[in-house]
């Protein structure tokens, strides 16, 4: 057996809740096998919570919206060049170590490369993350990752109103023994946001830093 998070919209902080799936665990890498996992946590979702709606946010997705709705597809536009970028990228980019960074010519490659470069692991303790000149803590954790993800949201309006229509959400790949920064609970607290009518306070740094701080 196995658990996962599934990441449901809350009214109130943290504008999110992480309910824990237990399953049995289908190994392997290959996308099949990742696919009877999703199946098998969104079954183990709905035999608890029967009138929720859970979208996979993952490369592996089978439902509409959720592999555009992956850091690596979703867009996230950069003022100063005039462009957007996965989110993924962006990410990656702003990250400042003690002995480099930012990186922002992980702009330019794809995802995969940006998030595996060495650079990411090889400049010493991360110190903070930086976008458009603006620097951002290392506290609260996952504000700078939100930020990006629920910015790029509200830039995207079609996947923004995919989103809304849920009320949970996974990603397969997501283990929080190993990580922090998650699509699935971005993807939340943007509709939680959104439902008490608190999500215009995302466009701007100081006051999303504020609302992440209110969330403990």
């Amino acid at each position: 057996m196995a658990t996962r998070p599934v990441f449901m919209a809350s009214g109130k902080p943290p504008y999110r809740i992480a309910w824990s799936a237990e399953f049995v665990y289908n190994a392997g890498f290959a996308a099949s096998q990742k696919q009877k996992n999703i199946t098998a946590i969104h079954n183990a979702f709905h035999s608890r919570f029967p009138d929720k709606k859970v979208l996979e946010i993952s490369s592996k997705s089978m439902q509409d919206g959720g592999v555009e709705l992956s850091a690596f597809n979703l867009l996230k536009f950069v003022p100063s060049l005039g462009k957007s970028f996965p989110v993924e990228n962006v990410f990656q980019a702003g990250k400042v170590f003690v002995n480099g960074g930012p990186f922002t010519d992980l702009l330019h490659v794809s995802p995969k490369e940006a998030k595996r470069d060495e650079r990411l692991r090889g400049s010493g303790r991360l110190i903070s993350f930086r976008f458009e000149g603006q620097d951002f803590p290392l506290l609260p954790q996952t504000a700078f990752y939100d930020y990006l993800y629920l910015n790029a949201l509200l830039e995207n309006e079609k996947l923004a109103k995919i989103a809304l229509e849920y009320d949970a959400f996974t990603d397969v790949e997501f283990n929080p023994e190993k990580s922090i920064n998650c699509q699935a609970k971005a993807a939340a607290t943007f509709v939680s946001l959104s439902r008490i009518g608190l999500v215009e306070r995302v466009k701007d740094i100081g006051e999303f830093i504020d609302l992440m701080r209110e969330n403990k």
